[in-house]
């Protein structure tokens, strides 16, 4: 009789020195990554929030809930690239916003990934839902980093033909998804091909939903493409996938990255209406109805000792999508924090983090530990019990131990470094942030220097008093610190680490993409 997993981890944890000792049979891990989902939009942690979270709430009855965990960025591109590679996006040439429509890929094809670390530990890697991480667009034309955003939509690309450099070029085994979904073209993925032709072209629709595309109208769409069929499909492709693998019996990564709550806002006709607030907030629903299926799919195909579950958010609640309308009914996405997607303030990068395994991580309880996703890769490294790879992963330290009960390594992570939508950045160390932001709008902030200030989250979580000027010692001591982790390239010793490019925190960019140190980082600029 084969032994579940979590007991054998019981008998080897109590071992001498046996923390990074790998289980008999590896944990399967089902990484899922909601998309725009706030702090505060989990009922069970916010309990006066108002939009009912039933799956989500017995996750985090039944897991730990970390109270201080980030995403690296508070945008969609960056704080996935960091997820997946364990290394910040702004050591990159791109310093804001996100991958445009038909850009190239940011993750380097020599880039060690966490699927394909996980690959060469035996593991089967699939990434189902949003990629948003670039491709080589097939084409006349090769795609280009462009400082315009979007100014390849109009160019002509031949979607017959495979797509390189994607999810199954970037160590994923299998991939499913829209790449974007309110970007073209509208249509599914699978591996890299296109599974409907984009014959038709996108027009649109107001019964679609809310914040819909409307810059792409007449791009390429498959026919009869419906928004609102999104969520749904790939929920069911998820659910499928760990029923699959769950008979194979080897050990598997699923990497869930779910489209919603990102607009385009468009429930489903089982969810139009249900939280009676917008419907933003039944998108949320939705969102935690297939969170659900997913956690039922481990469940019953008697997986769950085997299987780490994970459930994150890539940045804070989208500001653009229905905020009023949630404010106005006493639902507060970013819980006590302030700001929204996008920012540098708390509320743009604090996320939700929860992580379930049965009979290794306790029930019902919270962490206060700092995270970041950046960590994914570390400590996903030592629960296989092989370390981190040589090169690599330079932003990514494990929080195992704190998952797990046990003493924290030296090695955990003290200091933070967050970026935003507008390429600002924010230092934080122990309860100090230290804020770096433009002076005005980015068109206007160009060139010149940034705004510094100084904020205590332990006696001000809201950051409504810089207190810069009160304490100009410690404001020094983080700036000098900051400045060290920027230019050695890795936030942990990691010889030979380095910036794509010469990166600034104390002066607003002047470019989204920076130019590169190396010939070898990066496709030319366009325009």
């Amino acid at each position: 009789m084969r032994l579940p997993t979590f007991f054998i981890w019981l008998v080897v944890a109590a071992l001498p020195g046996s923390v990074t000792a790998a289980p008999a049979r590896q944990p399967n891990i089902v990484l899922i990554l909601a998309d725009d989902f706030g702090v505060g939009d989990i009922q069970a942690s916010y309990p006066n929030n108002k939009i009912p979270t039933p799956a989500l709430d017995r996750l985090v009855r039944q897991g730990m809930s970390f109270t201080d965990a980030h995403s690296p960025s508070a945008v969609c591109t960056p704080s996935r690239y960091g997820l997946l590679t364990g290394r910040y996006a702004w050591r990159t040439r791109l310093q804001e916003w996100v991958i445009a429509v038909y850009e190239p890929p940011l993750i380097d094809a020599s880039r060690t990934t966490l699927p394909g670390f996980l690959q060469q530990q035996g593991y089967h890697t699939a990434c189902i839902g949003k990629w948003h991480l670039g491709w080589e667009w097939p084409g006349p034309q090769p795609s280009q980093m462009t400082e315009q955003q979007n100014s390849q939509k109009l160019l002509a690309w031949d979607f017959t033909q495979p797509l390189r450099s994607g999810p199954t070029q970037r160590g994923f085994n299998y991939y499913f998804g829209p790449d974007v979904p309110n970007f073209p073209p509208f249509t599914f993925i699978e591996n890299d091909r296109v599974v409907i032709q984009p014959t038709a072209r996108y027009q649109v629709e107001a019964s679609q939903g809310v914040t819909l595309p409307r810059n792409f109208e007449g791009s390429p769409m498959a026919p009869g493409w419906q928004f609102d069929a999104i969520l749904s499909e790939i929920t069911r492709r998820a659910s499928r996938q760990i029923r699959e693998l769950a008979k194979d019996g080897k050990p598997f990564f699923l990497y869930f990255a779910l489209t919603s709550p990102h607009e385009p806002v468009s429930p489903s006709k089982d969810f139009r209406g249900r939280s009676g607030i917008a419907p933003i907030a039944d998108f949320v629903m939705e969102t935690d109805w297939s969170v659900g299926e997913v956690l039922k799919a481990i469940d019953e195909s008697g997986i769950g000792p085997d299987t780490l579950v994970i459930f994150a958010a890539d940045n804070g609640h989208s500001h653009y999508t229905g905020w009023d309308h949630l404010i106005a009914a006493g639902h507060k996405p970013s819980g006590p924090y302030r700001g929204h997607k996008g920012d540098i303030w708390e509320g743009g990068h604090r996320v939700p983090l929860i992580l379930r395994w049965p009979g290794r991580v306790a029930e019902n309880t919270t962490n206060s530990q700092l995270v970041c996703l950046t960590d994914a890769f570390a400590t996903v490294a030592e629960l296989v019990g092989t370390g981190l790879p040589a090169a690599g992963a330079e932003d990514s330290f494990s929080f195992l131990s704190s998952a797990l009960g046990q003493e924290p390594p030296s090695a955990q992570r003290t200091t933070l470094i967050n970026h935003s939508n507008f390429g600002e950045f924010a230092f934080r160390d122990g309860p100090w942030k230290l804020v770096f932001r433009n002076q005005a709008a980015l068109a206007a902030s160009r060139g010149k220097p940034r705004v510094a200030e100084l904020y205590n989250l332990e006696t001000d979580i809201a950051e409504k008093r810089d207190v810069y000027a009160e304490h100009p010692e410690i404001a020094r001591r983080m700036r000098q610190a900051l400045e060290q982790l920027i230019t050695q390239g890795a936030s942990r010793p990691l010889s030979g680490a380095a910036n794509d490019t010469t990166v600034r925190f104390d002066i607003t960019q002047t470019k989204r993409w920076a130019p590169a140190l190396r010939a070898d980082q990066g496709p030319g600029t366009r325009d």
